[in-house]
């Protein structure tokens, strides 16, 4: 991140969930379904060169919200998330390197890979992240805010359920896009 991370002190900074979010979409039939999880947590670390920063996030699957009780209990069972087994879906940062697309973007991009474990299944994923700047807070504190964008493909992390559709078609998608919306407060 380099000069261009202008204020982004070494040191812990911790998620505040309170204005972040977590969202998600995917393909349902011929339109787009979305959701997000609002109980989740976690931190960036930033190190001393800020391309050698860490960062780590746990959310709770069985706060899916995509605006329907019966859905979301459909997709916390095991045809889906299987939250009982599963409770929670971690992501682990491996890197961090400057992203060569979106050049004309008024902010700093990265491209942010990890892991991520979804029902005991990891895989890598490499989110397109965008800095925000620093500033402080109302409160004294210092904040960081961050985008991130990512596409999973959901079989790979074992969630199969599907409806055969009349011909080739399939009631739901493969595809899952995620957008996160980061504010970090600094810890020290």
């Amino acid at each position: 991140m380099g000069d261009e991370a202008g204020g982004l002190a070494p040191g812990r900074w911790t998620i505040d969930p309170v204005h972040s979010e977590i969202t998600f979409t995917i393909r349902h039939l011929m339109t787009t379904v979305r959701g997000s999880f609002p109980d989740f947590g976690g931190e960036v670390v930033i190190g001393d060169d800020p391309m050698d920063s860490t960062a780590r996030a746990e959310i709770r699957m069985g706060s899916i919200d995509t605006r329907s009780a019966e859905r979301d209990e459909h997709v916390r069972s095991a045809d889906f998330l299987d939250v009982r087994r599963h409770p929670v879906m971690t992501f682990r940062a491996t890197g961090v390197e400057r992203a060569t697309i979106g050049r004309r973007a008024k902010r700093p991009r990265y491209h942010l890979d990890g892991e991520l474990t979804v029902k005991d299944v990891t895989r890598p994923v490499r989110l397109l992240t965008e800095f925000h700047g620093v500033g402080s807070d109302p409160w004294g504190g210092t904040r960081a805010g961050f985008t991130a964008t990512a596409s999973i493909s959901r079989r790979d992390f074992g969630i199969e359920f599907n409806v055969p559709l009349q011909g080739d078609k399939v009631m739901l998608g493969d595809t899952i896009a995620i957008a996160l919306e980061i504010q970090a407060v600094h810890e020290g």
